[in-house]
């Protein structure tokens, strides 16, 4: 999931570079930099001539392709605005009062602070630990006011991926009554033996909620549409809490043809996770120690480096999300943009070597 504020301050800097004369990449918002996938532009224009009639409210198409799909009932299934409106739904159905805890890692996703704000809960963030997920710290954060905890995998930003056993061992940790939120945005991303499927174990255990979304690898992020994957009374609880015809037509229509492209999705991943791994490899011959990247974007803990490094970037015209005192998180953009990026880390890391 992107920050909205992250990204408009992205398209703002874009507009400056544009104005001077410069290309810009914007690689501050987690969006790809490819077109949409085979076949949805068409089904988007037969769409839009249908926009005087609302969408279904149902979104039963979509919700049956996706359970086929994940193999679940389709009554588990529930479409919404993007998964942060999803969300921020099941925060407003489970927090009841202002002593109600959500517990999250930090950092991660800057949502969920905000989100357990809104929604008149405690926030309770629990420190990386080797910018990973401390699930025996958020165990024993656990309170009997704690609602929601949220374990985001890929973790957004820096990247790292929470293993199976490790998983299962917390959620035998987790009493019944709290549910346990799995942010999947970023799952077509991850490779390696320790990408998990959590709609699989979510099945087994009916306080665990997944969400995942079609703004990332599927590139529909301006139609603003995902899904959670959950146990009937939760997805009853959700859809009960969703807006009346939300999801448009056109985000629908554009998710069931872009589910029915999964050839050209794995194609568009693995070159994604090719051009990852070219910023990773040439981020660390220049020196810079990176963590090993699951999403489509790579973080460098830079302290309190972390703006003069952004600003060398906009310099050259990148755009990185900049979290103040901590770090970048660099999507991983255009083949161009990527040399850029290496090229500015390079001199970066010579100049602060000299000075050192």
């Amino acid at each position: 999931m992107s920050n909205q504020s992250g990204n408009d301050a992205g398209k703002h800097s874009a507009e400056r570079l544009r104005t001077s004369g410069r290309t810009p990449y914007n690689l501050s918002a987690n969006e790809i930099p490819f077109a949409p996938l085979p076949g949805v532009l068409k089904v988007l224009q037969e769409a839009a001539g249908e926009v005087n009639r609302y969408p279904d409210a149902a979104c039963a198409e979509l919700r049956s392709e996706l359970a086929d799909r994940l193999r679940v009932p389709k009554e588990r299934v529930v479409v919404g605005t993007g998964s942060v409106a999803l969300i921020q739904n099941l925060l407003m159905e489970y927090v009841d009062g202002p002593d109600d805890e959500v517990v999250f890692a930090w950092r991660s996703f800057e949502g969920y602070r905000t989100m357990a704000r809104l929604a008149g809960a405690v926030p309770v963030a629990i420190p990386l630990r080797e910018d990973r997920h401390d699930l025996d710290a958020m165990a024993d954060a656990l309170t009997h006011n704690t609602r929601v905890v949220f374990v985001c995998n890929p973790n957004n930003p820096t990247g790292s991926v929470v293993g199976r056993a490790e998983l299962e061992q917390f959620l035998d940790r987790v009493p019944k009554n709290v549910l346990v939120v799995i942010d999947e945005a970023y799952r077509e991303f991850a490779d390696g033996p320790q990408a998990l499927d959590c709609v699989e174990i979510a099945g087994e255990r009916p306080n665990v909620v997944v969400f995942r979304t079609f703004s990332k690898a599927y590139g529909l992020a301006g139609l603003r549409i995902g899904f959670a994957v959950a146990h009937e009374p939760v997805a009853a609880a959700l859809r009960g809490r969703a807006l009346p015809y939300g999801v448009s037509a056109l985000a629908q229509r554009a998710a069931v043809e872009s589910l029915r492209a999964q050839e050209p999705l794995a194609e568009r991943v693995a070159e994604l996770v090719l051009r990852r791994s070219l910023l990773v490899d040439g981020l660390r011959a220049a020196g810079w120690q990176v963590p090993d990247p699951h999403g489509n974007f790579v973080w460098l803990g830079l302290g309190e480096r972390t703006r003069d490094f952004a600003h060398d970037c906009e310099e050259s015209g990148v755009m990185v999300k900049v979290f103040p005192d901590e770090g970048v998180r660099i999507t991983v953009g255009e083949p161009e943009a990527v040399e850029a990026v290496l090229a500015v880390a390079s001199r970066f890391y010579r100049a602060d070597a000299r000075h050192s």
